[in-house]
């Protein structure tokens, strides 16, 4: 059933404007979004973009030995390339913590951007945000440390989740880092003995948020602030 008003948990939409919400309303349909669901593949056309209301998607690159160059939670969207005048991505996106969304077509978001100079220039504000946060993760894995990487990707998770604690394995972790898992489960274990976190089989718990920005030193905050200075508040 299409969603009427679009009241939505969704960051990104509230920061636009009412019209411009309005010429999305129709076309937008609630759907819950399991873990590994796909919502891109790669160099494949996208069907449908979503407008995440919670939980996270993760943005992969690479043949073979993935890793995860994005995430995608509340404040954003997938289908970025068609943002950008394209209709598909080399990336894939899938769903790596449990959520929902608004979907819509493709189509009606091409045509819809096509009406309003001012959708368009509010999505292109956050392709540039999530474009920052890609060089980001790449600065990140090629200059810091486990520990660093690993206190960004918490903080990222933390950030999206909107709570405390949230269910991922060492191994995915790894996959997600492009590490070894040993070395995710040492760090993990420096975390918590630190007071930072608590790990459980399956489960992070974020007790000292600070203490894990200390942590990931100038990894994290970039994108962050680059999301404020562009997309900010809601717009009325």
């Amino acid at each position: 059933m299409p969603v009427k008003g679009v009241i939505s948990r969704n960051l990104l939409l509230a920061s636009l404007g009412a019209r411009d919400r309005a010429l999305l309303a129709d076309s937008l349909a609630p759907v819950d979004l399991p873990v590994e669901t796909v919502l891109e593949e790669a160099n494949k056309p996208i069907e449908n973009v979503y407008f995440l209301e919670s939980g996270i998607a993760s943005v992969v690159a690479g043949a073979g030995d993935l890793i995860e160059v994005g995430l995608i939670g509340r404040e954003g969207m997938t289908g970025l390339s068609i943002v950008m005048g394209d209709d598909r991505s080399v990336n894939r996106t899938f769903v790596q913590g449990t959520g929902s969304a608004l979907r819509m077509s493709a189509k009606n978001l091409g045509l819809a951007m096509d009406k309003s100079k001012t959708l368009r220039l509010g999505l292109l504000r956050y392709a540039q945000v999530f474009a920052v946060q890609v060089a980001q993760t790449a600065l990140s894995n090629g200059r810091d440390k486990i520990e660093a990487r690993l206190a960004r990707w918490l903080l990222m998770a933390h950030d999206r989740f909107d709570r405390n604690d949230f269910p991922f394995t060492h191994h995915f972790l790894a996959l997600m880092l492009g590490v070894r898992r040993p070395g995710v489960t040492t760090t993990l274990h420096v975390l918590e003995g630190n007071g930072l976190i608590k790990a459980r089989r399956g489960l992070i718990t974020v007790i000292n948020r600070k203490g894990l920005e200390v942590r990931a030193r100038r990894s994290y905050g970039v994108p962050e602030a680059e999301y404020d200075r562009l997309i900010g508040r809601p717009a009325s």
